[in-house]
């Protein structure tokens, strides 16, 4: 994590190949208080050599360079300053990219179109120890950390049907029948079906043992159609 008070310059390398997007970040930058760009570099030799010179506080850099990837960037600093926060941002947001761009060392992802992170915010959270990422990318990670499921929680998953689910997880909330039927527009006795086709699909008895053993087989996170 880097320190930093008023009294103090961060100092911010940028690598960009396109040298509008460059000069447009690289201003954002300077103008921001306590910031300042001292590295500016097109592609990876460039990136290299200045950075090797002037080491920054932090790294701001895109993926696809003319002559190879920002990953080989990105590892060389992690290696030499293990310390310097690392930025991407980047059109790439396939998967393959940002795992790899993580794993070699980066703090934090960005998608180009992403306009919701402004790059105060997102240097804020750099120095603070966080890590900025575009909404997106979190989908990304948490597809790769979720397990998949088994083929007995597959089989489970597609016991109960969406309306038995729905009334399943109503009555969970403590929902009475009346409840339900007026929630789900539909008569009470339908309810009542719906409950005893989910019974004996569970083969449970009551309402408890019902929300028990759908908890245990992980139906009760499973969305349903009206989600």
């Amino acid at each position: 994590m880097v320190e930093m008070n008023h009294k103090q310059t961060c100092t911010v390398a940028v690598v960009e190949d396109d040298p509008n997007t460059r000069a447009r970040l690289t201003e954002k930058v300077d103008n921001l208080a306590d910031f300042s760009v001292i590295v500016s570099a097109g592609s990876v030799a460039e990136a290299k050599d200045l950075l090797r010179q002037s080491p920054p506080d932090v790294l701001l850099i895109d993926l696809g360079l003319p002559d190879g990837s920002g990953l080989d960037v990105i590892r060389q600093q992690s290696d030499l300053h293990p310390e310097m926060p690392i930025l991407v941002i980047s059109v790439f947001g396939d998967e393959k990219s940002v795992i790899r761009a993580i794993e070699a060392g980066a703090q934090g992802y960005l998608l180009k179109s992403d306009s919701s992170l402004a790059i105060e915010q997102c240097l804020a959270q750099l120095l603070a120890g966080g890590a900025p990422i575009s909404a997106a990318i979190a989908r990304h990670l948490i597809r790769r950390l979720r397990p998949e499921p088994t083929q007995a929680q597959r089989e489970a998953q597609s016991l109960l049907s969406d309306r038995e689910l729905e009334v399943l997880q109503l009555a969970a909330k403590g929902y009475s029948y009346q409840d339900i039927a007026e929630l789900l527009q539909v008569k009470v006795s339908t309810v009542g079906s719906y409950t005893r086709r989910m019974y004996q699909k569970l083969s449970v008895h009551s309402r408890s043992e019902a929300v028990f053993e759908a908890t245990r087989m992980g139906l009760m996170d499973r969305p349903h159609k009206g989600e």
